[in-house]
């Protein structure tokens, strides 16, 4: 495998996934954030260049046959969820990829979503910020969460990548949504005590728009 490293590289292959969306998003994402700055410090690699058959976005400096950790395999593809991405010819689209434009499109319609928040389901809701002290929670709400390793990644998602929080009138996080090194939507949540109140849809709503205003798309 061979690690594209130089802006014009990256450039093109950016150029080539973005033709074959959505099947390439496992790596568009990634490329995205390499290109921007690199704040997952991931790399991109090709089985060959430039005529490449699979392209593999991963942590910099792991090796391929390291430790797979949630690895598994799924139509010939690999999905490692927070680890690494694999994208080939194989017509396979991860489950938790992107933000869904079909769903939203019926969430602004539903609510007219949103010059500022104040409009949405509970007027005393605000979009906010998680805090570094809101690690813990993340970590007992996440699904594969409630270790160190995960705890580890979520603070690393909370540190460098971009974050919609729903707060309530003291300050307090009820829902959020979280994205990850490939620029997917992560790690949903609402409380459950302010569930059926339309709040994950709102904190969608606006992580689409925020996504689409970075250039990073949203499917359906």
């Amino acid at each position: 495998m061979q690690i594209l490293t130089s802006p014009a590289q990256l450039q093109r292959l950016q150029g080539i996934l973005k033709k074959s969306l959505p099947l390439a998003l496992p790596v568009y994402g990634a490329v995205l954030n390499i290109s921007r700055g690199n704040p997952g410090q991931f790399e991109v690699l090709v089985d060959k260049w430039p005529d490449f058959g699979a392209v593999l976005a991963r942590p910099r400096g792991e090796v391929a046959y390291g430790d797979m950790g949630h690895c598994r395999e799924r139509g010939g593809m690999t999905w490692c969820p927070g680890t690494c991405q694999v994208c080939s010819g194989h017509p396979w689209v991860p489950p938790v990829l992107g933000l869904n434009l079909g769903v939203l499109e019926a969430i602004w319609a539903g609510i007219g979503v949103l010059g500022t928040l104040g409009a949405g389901p509970d007027p005393s809701v605000r979009v906010g910020s998680l805090l570094p002290s809101h690690v813990d929670l993340l970590n007992e709400t996440w699904r594969h969460g409630g270790n160190a390793r995960s705890r580890r990644y979520l603070a690393e998602l909370l540190e460098c990548f971009p974050h919609v929080c729903l707060q309530d009138g003291a300050g307090e996080p009820l829902s959020w949504v979280l994205t990850d090194h490939f620029g997917a939507g992560t790690h949903s949540f609402t409380l459950p005590e302010h569930r059926r109140r339309g709040h994950m849809q709102v904190a969608l709503t606006v992580a689409a728009q925020r996504s689409q205003a970075r250039g990073v798309p949203t499917f359906g």
